[in-house]
């Protein structure tokens, strides 16, 4: 008489079983809006598998990532080391997260990262940038008995309460209110700066070295003079490097490319996962830490009941490994000078595109009002529309002309930001760079499919008013 096999749970047949349903199960029970925004403009792809800076379709086609999963994929998609460690830390069965011990891979993953910022002493691990910008807001505050947190214009910190207080966008804060009591300024404006810390009731200014909103750096000498005016007025600096860290602009952390600067709390996410395992980190110096944690009775007065967790703490040692061990940052900075070079060559070829700008892999490219009469009628016509349609009629090619995965900046912004992950090479930017020029072409011929999509997007933003 033959067995029954074993009961339990199969992935595999799951996924093989029920796979093709991914639209239908997230319109029935996830973000509704997110399959009908993806079906529009035709990104409702099907992909089967992912590895390095590409993934495959159910066709077999390849795609050239150059949006990092948002820049989590640092290290590209199923890195091997960072996948073996995964394998081993689960294999040896560790007594984690028992709340009332110490384990050893929080102290060592702590103490690798304190290598590469090392006028910082601690590091508190939660399970995402949001929440390391929140300890962040929360260490701040207490550290310096201050209520006011200030924040740059355009900035983006995350999107949980205490984050949402210092981001810059009003459609992300649109109808959260009432959140904190923070103040924007604008990035690299000293004077406005000075004039709220007059005031003598603000805590910090978080601030990211490059605004991933646009892909924006910080003015030459802001963070310094910055950094001398919070602390002359008893506040910190706080680097938000949950995007630009990890060697993502071409130094470890972005803060690094100006001489002298040195935060009192960074915050760091995103690539340390290795794209596996959520994780965030808050690093700060000694005396902050000391006065949030002053006694035993505030011992968990701030804890994350994930934070530390065995798998994170091998996802973040075997990436810091790694990008030691391939020279990561120093290729990211390679390549991205090639990438921002080639890119920026283009600009007097095509009266549309009108700025490449960036550091290492993190580069924006920005589209302006054509001169020729022909051209900038039909620009002012997709502007009348909405703002950032052009953009978006260039990342829709892109991926569906030449299999290339990019993202629009943000909301109403003409520009194009590359996150690809840090291993790319020459042959993902002459990829890149061949189907961006094959784009632009298009867009300057005046015709074709390119502006029939145009139309289409200006006839869906008129409806949806």
């Amino acid at each position: 008489m033959k067995e029954d096999g074993p009961k339990g749970f199969d992935l595999a047949q799951l996924l093989a079983e029920r796979g093709g349903e991914r639209y239908e199960l997230h319109t029935k029970y996830l973000n509704h809006q997110l399959p009908r925004m993806l079906h529009t403009i035709g990104f409702d792809k099907v992909y089967e598998r992912a590895e390095g800076a590409h993934f495959w379709d159910a066709d077999g086609n390849d795609y050239l990532d150059m949006l990092a999963g948002f820049g989590v994929m640092g290290l590209g998609r199923h890195h091997p080391v960072v996948r073996k460690a995964l394998h081993d830390v689960m294999d040896a069965s560790l007594a984690d997260l028992t709340r009332f011990d110490c384990q050893p891979l929080p102290g060592l993953l702590a103490e690798k990262l304190l290598t590469h910022s090392p006028h910082l002493d601690r590091v508190f691990f939660g399970n995402s940038g949001t929440e390391a910008v929140e300890t962040a807001l929360k260490f701040a505050r207490y550290a310096t008995g201050k209520p006011r947190i200030l924040y740059c214009a355009h900035a983006f910190h995350g999107l949980t309460a205490g984050s949402l207080s210092v981001n810059g966008e009003s459609g992300f804060r649109d109808g959260f209110a009432p959140l904190l009591p923070d103040t924007a300024v604008e990035l690299g404006d000293l004077d406005a700066l000075r004039r709220e810390l007059r005031r003598g009731d603000v805590a910090a200014l978080v601030v990211e070295p490059i605004q991933g909103k646009g892909v924006h750096e910080a003015p030459p000498g802001y963070l310094r003079a910055a950094q001398e005016l919070l602390h002359r007025h008893k506040a910190l600096l706080i680097a938000d490097e949950v995007q630009t860290g990890l060697g993502r602009t071409g130094e470890f952390y972005a803060y690094q490319h100006e001489e002298g600067v040195e935060p009192d709390l960074v915050c760091v996410a995103k690539a340390l996962s290795g794209g596996y395992v959520p994780v965030g980190a808050t690093l700060g110096k000694d005396w902050i830490f000391k006065r949030v944690y002053s006694s035993m009775d505030r011992v968990l007065v701030h804890s994350a009941s994930f934070g530390s967790n065995a798998q994170a703490m091998a996802a973040g040692l075997a990436v810091l490994a790694v990008m030691e061990d391939e020279e990561t940052v120093a290729n990211a900075r390679r390549t991205g000078d090639l990438l921002r070079e080639r890119l920026a060559a283009l600009t007097g070829r095509y009266e549309l595109l009108h700025e490449v700008r960036g550091r290492g892999l993190m580069i924006g490219i920005e589209f302006g009002r054509p001169s020729s009469l022909k051209l900038r009628s039909r620009w002012t016509v997709l502007q009348a529309a909405r703002k950032g349609l052009f953009a978006q009629m260039v990342v829709v090619p892109l991926l569906q002309k030449h299999r290339i995965l990019t993202q629009v900046s943000g909301d109403r912004l003409e520009v194009i930001k590359l996150i690809p992950p840090l291993v790319i090479g020459e042959p993902e930017v002459d990829r890149f760079v061949t189907a961006f020029t094959a784009v632009m072409d298009d867009a300057h011929s005046g015709g074709g499919l390119m502006w029939d999509f145009g139309r289409t997007l200006v006839r869906q933003t008129v409806a949806n008013r």
